[in-house]
């Protein structure tokens, strides 16, 4: 098993949406080799990711995991394209789910069954990376007559995985599978599941990455920037059931209910965020980082809290030290 660390944009709420150019940097400064390029509500995540090839020189570019009820297969297939083309760095994509608030409210499109939607726009997205013309009618994927003028046969093709369904999609369908916010066991018990799955479908075990919010030493300030980005997540779909699995299920039952954020990060005890997280000393974060990959994560992609800790250098520097 790989033991490979990347870097996650944190894009948090509380810092300026450039910093993102300054994470990026830091990695590659530390040696990290992959940056993993989402979107929330700053940056389209192909327009922050051709930035960052333009002002790097060797990081891998892993997009998304990018919403599947807001693009359709031909705009996520020509934004890989033309990041790869434009900065000339190795880009790979990431599916997911999202969540209703983002998929209707924002984008006002359907939300609904997103495990077969995601199977749907996976084997759509590969047909049109591998370069062939895409003749797709699936029940939630329609696409007729697009090729790609610069096939991308090398992206590799992630999906997050929040649920039994969508873990069975990706273990089935993906080249990775992608969690986040979520404990060692948790990652253990996904990763049974998705070799079974995979042995099931007589396919290769996908790889498995994890995303894990890291500080070293965290004050009020580094605290509650996790505290504040943790709120967002207590109600969404998936996220919310694994955080009442852990105890929190009055913190859950108020995020559902509306409680506004601000609300909800004053009430969210470190005890959750030390959970599916990295905090302390670096040997602490080193080790809370191993323990990761010793419950099977092939990858893990850390989130540096920058509050306290300027584009997370402190610690993406520590970490590579350790590695």
């Amino acid at each position: 098993m790989s033991r490979e660390l990347g870097v996650v944009m944190p894009y948090w709420l509380d810092r300026p949406d450039a910093e993102a150019l300054e994470i990026a940097r830091a990695a590659e400064e530390a040696g990290l080799d992959t940056v993993w390029v989402g979107e929330m509500a700053s940056f389209d995540a192909f327009a922050l990711a051709t930035a960052i090839g333009v002002r790097t020189e060797r990081l891998r570019l892993k997009i998304g995991p990018l919403a599947v009820g807001v693009r359709s297969p031909v705009a996520i297939a020509l934004g890989v394209a033309s990041v790869g083309a434009l900065t000339g760095h190795p880009v790979d994509v990431a599916l997911g789910a999202s969540s209703p608030v983002i998929v209707s409210a924002w984008h006002d499109r359907a939300w609904g069954r997103p495990a077969p939607q995601t199977r749907e726009m996976v084997l759509a997205l590969r047909e049109l990376l591998n370069g062939r013309r895409l003749e797709f009618d699936g029940e939630h994927v329609r696409s007729h007559g697009f090729r790609l003028r610069g096939p991308q046969p090398g992206v590799s093709i992630a999906v997050a995985a929040f649920g039994p369904k969508m873990t069975g999609v990706a273990a089935r369908h993906a080249d990775e599978v992608v969690l986040n916010l979520v404990t060692p066991g948790h990652v253990a018990e996904v990763h049974r599941r998705v070799r079974e799955h995979a042995s099931a479908a007589g396919r290769p075990v996908p790889k498995l990455s994890v995303w894990v919010p890291v500080a070293l030493d965290p004050g009020p300030a580094a605290l509650g920037q996790l505290q504040g980005q943790l709120a967002v997540y207590l109600g969404a779909p998936g996220y919310g059931e694994l955080f009442a699995s852990l105890g929190f299920e009055a913190l859950v039952e108020r995020a559902r209910a509306g409680a506004a954020r601000a609300e909800l990060a004053g009430a969210i005890p470190e005890q959750l965020v030390a959970q599916i997280g990295a905090l302390g000393t670096p040997d602490e974060v080193a080790r809370r980082i191993a323990a990761y990959h010793q419950a099977g994560a092939d990858h893990v992609g850390i989130v540096p809290s920058t509050a306290e800790d300027p584009a997370g250098r402190r610690v993406m520097a520590a970490l590579a030290r350790e590695s």
